[in-house]
């Protein structure tokens, strides 16, 4: 077993080894992981180039598979996402130290897979996104998705040829030239990770498993939480539509009798990128208690600190 291997084997508890084959499995044929969960949804999906034999395909099909059992539920799943802002998806490569932070549900929702535990921040690698790889007509460029914080970064650098390590500014050059295509940031946790934040994808509408099937079943199955925030229109829309084209949530609509961009705040997820895009600066988004708190890890870590000074002033 490599060093990154056994890194990441003894990061588990022993009562969730199990875990480690499951990530294992995921991280090195992350590829065949994706093509057999679009699959799986009544997708269609380009076949990965590499081959594997049948019983490393069949143990690839029963990742999946727990993956879908558990989906239905917040309290059940195993797999899922956060939406971001630009500015607290940076703040997830940008880390100097490690970092432990127990996540509110009034921030991830969800029951399982929900903290931040960040160790070597700085060690990040991005990849090929397996969504885009599967897809016909993929959007360009495909080295989008990156995973954060040892063993995992390093672990899939050393065994999956299709990720390479990169430095954090990098990472948020990356990040960056993606906002600017209209992509979405997402944070995504999985319990086979160690129960934890681990990756970073940049999600199209036409790529990206995850927000096909939110826009899909019209946000029924809880795969990914808003980000906290929710846009909103001014004065200054003059209804040029620009904001349409790049919703990946398909959350906006022309109101052609007042020649105005609509928000339906049902389906908005507050990722921001009609704020950066519209050409009259008419779009801003506002925190929004109906979407959930942002994943701000500055902000979640000064509130940390005041309740640990509430308590340590309330025994005293």
């Amino acid at each position: 077993m490599g060093d990154s291997a056994k890194e990441l084997y003894d990061s588990y508890p022993e009562e969730s080894k199990s875990d480690f084959f499951s990530a294992y499995v995921y991280m090195r044929y992350i590829d065949h992981f994706m093509y057999h969960a679009i699959q799986s949804s009544g997708l269609t999906a380009r076949e990965p180039e590499e081959k594997i034999d049948e019983s490393l395909d069949d143990l690839v099909r029963a990742t999946v598979q727990r993956v879908a059992d558990g989906a239905p539920d917040l309290a059940t799943s195993i797999y899922h996402g956060k939406v971001l802002k630009l500015k607290d998806a940076i703040q997830l490569v940008t880390q100097k130290a490690d970092l432990s932070l127990i996540t509110p549900e009034t921030v991830i929702p969800f029951k399982i897979a929900k903290d931040i535990i960040l160790k070597n921040p700085q060690s990040i690698a991005v990849g090929r996104c397996p969504c885009r790889a599967a897809s016909e007509k993929p959007c360009l460029p495909m080295e989008v998705c990156f995973f954060v914080g040892d063993p995992g970064a390093s672990f899939i650098a050393e065994h999956n040829p299709h990720y390479r390590k990169v430095t954090q500014e990098e990472a948020v050059a990356i990040l960056e030239a993606e906002h600017k295509r209209g992509h979405v940031h997402t944070a995504y946790f999985k319990k086979d990770m160690g129960n934890k934040f681990s990756a970073i994808c940049n999600c199209c509408s036409c790529c990206c498993m995850g927000i096909k099937m939110w826009n899909l079943l019209e946000g029924t199955v809880p795969i990914i939480a808003p980000s906290g925030y929710l846009s909103h229109i001014g004065d200054y829309c003059n209804g040029c539509g620009e904001c349409l084209e790049y919703c990946q949530f398909k959350a906006i609509s022309l109101d052609e009798n007042e020649q105005k961009a609509v928000i339906n705040t049902v389906k908005c997820m507050g990722c921001g990128v009609c704020e950066d895009i519209c050409p009259a600066g008419a779009i801003t988004l506002e925190r929004d208690s109906s979407k959930g708190e942002p994943l701000d890890i500055e902000e979640m870590e000064s509130k940390t600190k005041k309740e640990v000074v509430r308590k340590q002033k309330a025994r005293h």
